[in-house]
């Protein structure tokens, strides 16, 4: 498995900490709003990477958390006069439907931050003993001059950094780049610590629940949409250097971003696509194929013509399962053998970091040595079967359902009725069994 690695900006072997067993965690939402379909493409590749790398045969121990905690679920509580639980459980359940709703596994863990505090406040507590950290006024800041080599992640160097539109001016801090740890509160959900009653800063949060999923300050994977390198992950890793000298994942993994018609989803330009709405319109599997139609390092473009061309590319791929399934079940045609050769082409593809559109080429490829086998006057069954189920071994490591054909003993003697009618030009009566037939969904 070859892997592009944010932390050493080169795509390398991935070597696991422990054989065979892969640790991923990947940032989850903060939910104060129901998904989009941005927030749905990590989703889909790091539920297509978990399924790669369990095809190789690793165990995967896949981890990804909720922030319940945040400035916007407090302003959304007040707006709607409840509680922030109320509002992040809200959030939380339409995440876990739209996922679901996705054909994407749910992660052996999701931890979410208010279950987390004691151990965050524990972390901070901890940084400060150590130097790294500094209370003024109730607020905890980190000092990002005493870690060596911040801004791997994201390829900015200390002195290039200025105060700016990501990092805010603010006149308590040793250092304009230091960041918050702890925020005083007189706002929304609290805590009480030493310093004051407040709540986390966003950057300390996952380090400390990766630290406790996975009992260690070091793991695999750690992943995330490319808006997150910087500052969140750059802070994350920050934090883990300073108290445990660690990078804490060896593997940095970040998928693109979407846009819509070439723009930048925004609320304000009112072009924000709800994923629960794209995947009631379109299927979970279209939208499954169109998020992984490009390699998941590159920006995805949503269009009118980009949805076209995956639901033509779609199309085809069910037919012909449906058309080889239904001879296959018409000739009694079952096992389990497949074709390795096309099988291990697939893999490879995934392999290489992930290179969906070569590996969506072997697909392609494949059902067309399938219509052609078709096509023979003497079908060679066993060929026919192993290509068939290589094909269904793909797309369920694409996360893509497919419906097969199941036939009763009254199903095969429609069909042979319907057959004996075409041949005999008894044309009304083949439209009879025909329309039949499709309304069993056979045809």
């Amino acid at each position: 498995m070859k892997l592009y690695n944010s932390l050493t900006k080169k795509v390398e072997e991935f070597v696991p900490i422990e054989e065979n067993k892969v640790k991923m965690y990947v940032c989850g939402p903060t939910v104060y709003n129901y998904p989009h379909i941005g927030n749905a493409r990590p989703m889909v590749v790091f539920d297509l990477l978990k399924r790669v790398f369990e095809a190789l045969g690793y165990e995967v121990e896949y981890v990804s958390n909720f922030t319940d905690v945040d400035d916007k679920i407090i302003k959304k509580a007040i707006e709607e006069n409840t509680d922030e639980k109320t509002i992040s459980e809200r959030y939380i359940k339409a995440y876990n439907a739209d996922r679901l709703a996705l054909n994407v596994q749910m992660p052996d863990h999701t931890p979410k931050v208010t279950e987390t505090m004691d151990d965050i406040i524990a972390f901070i507590e901890e940084l400060e003993k150590q130097g790294f950290a500094y209370e003024v006024d109730g607020d905890v800041y980190f000092r990002v001059n005493k870690v060596a080599e911040y801004g791997k992640i994201s390829g900015q160097k200390i002195e290039d950094l200025s105060v700016g539109a990501r990092i805010d001016e603010n006149d308590k801090k040793e250092n304009p780049l230091d960041f918050t740890l702890w925020k005083k509160t007189d706002e929304g959900i609290k805590w009480p610590t030493k310093w004051s009653e407040g709540r986390p800063g966003w950057h300390s949060e996952c380090v400390v629940m990766i630290n406790k999923e996975f009992n260690q300050s070091l793991i695999d994977i750690h992943g995330g949409g490319m808006d997150l390198k910087f500052p969140h992950h750059e802070n994350e890793r920050a934090q883990n250097k300073a108290l445990f000298n660690t990078d804490l994942a060896n593997y940095w993994i970040h998928n693109g971003m979407v846009n819509i018609d070439g723009s930048k989803m925004s609320k304000s330009v009112g072009n924000v696509l709800w994923a629960k709405d794209f995947v009631e319109e379109y299927g979970s599997d279209l939208v499954r194929w169109l998020l992984l139609s490009i390699n998941y390092r590159s920006p995805l473009n949503i269009s009118d013509q980009s949805i076209e061309s995956a639901a033509k590319e779609l199309q085809k791929v069910r037919t012909c399962v449906k058309q080889v399934g239904l001879k296959l079940a018409l000739n009694n045609i079952e096992n389990s053998c497949y074709d390795e050769t096309s099988y291990d082409a697939f893999l490879d593809a995934l392999s290489d970091d992930l290179n969906t559109p070569n590996a969506y080429k072997i697909i392609f490829d494949l059902i067309k040595e399938l219509n052609n086998a078709l096509r023979q006057k003497e079908i060679d069954y066993n060929l026919l079967s192993s290509k068939y189920n290589s094909l269904l071994k793909m797309l369920e490591i694409l996360g893509i359902k497919v419906n097969k054909v199941n036939l009763t003993n009254e199903d095969k003697e429609l069909y042979s009725k319907w057959e004996d009618a075409k041949k005999e030009k008894n044309f009304d009566l083949a439209d009879t069994y025909r329309k039949t037939l499709q309304d069993k969904g056979i045809l």
